[in-house]
């Protein structure tokens, strides 16, 4: 560590965080030990917390305090985790339809987000001073499994109009003492990508920060160019919000020199798991309980696949109480090698719209459609919309090495996943703008998987 990463560290972003009334460095100190604790001391100390919180929100959320009346819901009387099964699913309709019911009575500051609505309605909620301070200090715990310190150089490479709108006087000194600089990841045309490589090789940074998508485009953009970026000293690259795809991360880290180092979160779940360098996904389990939830809302076991739901204690003011992200993942009962007693998230497959649909009703990962278009040749940008059970269509950016015969591959390989009556309309388009938010998606299904047991219609 640097002198001066060391005074950021140790001196310039803890008088940051207590200046905004933020007890992150004491939470980080308490992770830093707790994640070396027995996986059941950290089921106990999760335990514990969980009850505490329920019994919080219990008497100060109007919504909560209604619902655990309504269902003989008792708080105290919480065992484990596990107990939670005994309350509904939040979902995003029910804290729309919920309001203000959903802020507790004695809330402090709070700030005012939303979710990027990708796959329908924008989400409005809360996030108070105590669920920054985890999410900060969980964020610094991960990265410091790298070798990667508050203070080191840093470029974040994101398109969230939160962080891209607020560049005030105060946060671009604060960004500047820090070492961070962010790049916007709205536009990535030619000309763009070439602005970045030149400001990644001049600033030499310790690390890189963004969406996987945005850096395997970087990296392919260096690699056409034949630009050496794997002497600049860069540590690690740090992806999250989207799926990270193999071929991502070999692009990435043969471009860099460097490992990657996957992380799952969001703006209003929190910061809930990052890889180690054993290759394991952790979760933050301390403040964090995730279950695995079948389309019923039933809690699954190890090794199973299902929708990501999300109890968040540091959420008091505005509380998460097993909230469906949407995502769907695996949990996991190995115990990693790096030695830490954090449970391990197997696997983050996607959001739900991530998925298709066949004719049959079968369910399979939009990965089944995306390796066909990914390997031709010419095919410089895709995007699959399934639109409906019986029409699939493909937006393809192609250059002049693109094949007629290309197209009949397409139809062929679709037709055989997802039915042979299906259409697959091929669209041929100048470019492929991301979401709002900055992030790409491969794979967009309006297509609703039915419930188990049921048809297809």
């Amino acid at each position: 560590m640097s002198v001066y990463t060391a005074l950021c560290a140790n001196v310039i972003f803890p008088l940051h965080e207590h200046f905004k009334k933020h007890d992150t460095v004491r939470r980080m100190r308490e992770l830093e030990q707790s994640q070396w604790w027995p996986a059941e001391r950290i089921r106990a100390l999760q335990a514990e917390r969980l009850r505490d919180f329920l019994c919080d929100i219990g008497r100060n959320v109007p919504y909560y305090r209604d619902l655990f009346a309504g269902r003989g819901f008792d708080p105290a009387a919480l065992r484990d985790a596990a107990d939670l099964a005994a309350l509904p699913a939040l979902t995003k309709s029910v804290i729309r339809m919920q309001g203000d019911a959903m802020k507790a009575v004695d809330a402090g500051p709070m700030s005012r987000y939303n979710t990027g609505g990708s796959s329908g309605e924008p989400l409005i909620f809360y996030i108070g001073k105590a669920r920054k301070s985890h999410d900060v200090a969980a964020k610094w715990r991960a990265t410091r499994w790298w070798n990667v310190d508050i203070g080191d150089p840093e470029i974040v490479l994101w398109g969230s109009p939160i962080e891209l709108g607020a560049q005030d006087r105060v946060k671009a000194v604060r960004d500047r003492l820090l070492r961070t600089w962010l790049l916007p990841a709205f536009e990535m045309s030619d000309r763009k990508v070439d602005g970045f490589l030149d400001r990644i090789a001049s600033l030499r940074p310790r690390h890189l920060f963004g969406y996987p998508s945005a850096f395997a485009h970087i990296a392919a953009r260096a690699q056409a160019r034949g630009l050496r970026m794997d002497n600049l000293g860069i540590r690690v690259v740090f992806v999250t919000s989207e799926k990270l795809y193999d071929h991502q991360r070999k692009l990435i880290e043969r471009t860099f020199g460097c490992p990657v180092a996957n992380g799952y979160g969001g703006r209003d779940a929190g910061f809930l798991a990052h890889q180690c360098p054993e290759g394991r996904m952790h979760l933050t389990a301390e403040d964090i309980v995730v279950e695995i939830l079948d389309a019923e809302g039933r809690p699954q076991p190890a090794g199973v696949a299902g929708e990501i739901a999300v109890t968040h204690t540091a959420t008091r003011d505005f509380p998460f109480v097993r909230y469906r992200t949407g995502d769907v993942g695996v949990l996991s009962d190995e115990k990693c090698p790096c030695g830490r007693g954090l449970p391990v998230l197997a696997d983050v497959q996607g959001r739900t719209t991530d998925f298709v649909v066949a004719q049959d009703g079968t369910v399979m990962h939009g990965l089944a459609l995306i390796y066909t278009v990914r390997d031709l040749p010419g095919v410089e940008k895709f995007k699959i919309i399934q639109h409906a059970l019986d029409h699939t269509e493909v937006q393809l950016v192609t250059s002049s090495a693109f094949v007629p015969e290309s197209e009949d591959r397409i139809r062929r390989d679709y037709a055989a996943r997802l039915g042979a009556n299906v259409k697959i309309t091929l669209t041929y388009v100048a470019d492929i703008a991301p979401e709002r938010s900055g992030k790409y998606r491969y794979v967009v299904s309006k297509v609703a998987p039915a419930p188990e047991g049921q048809a297809v219609t």
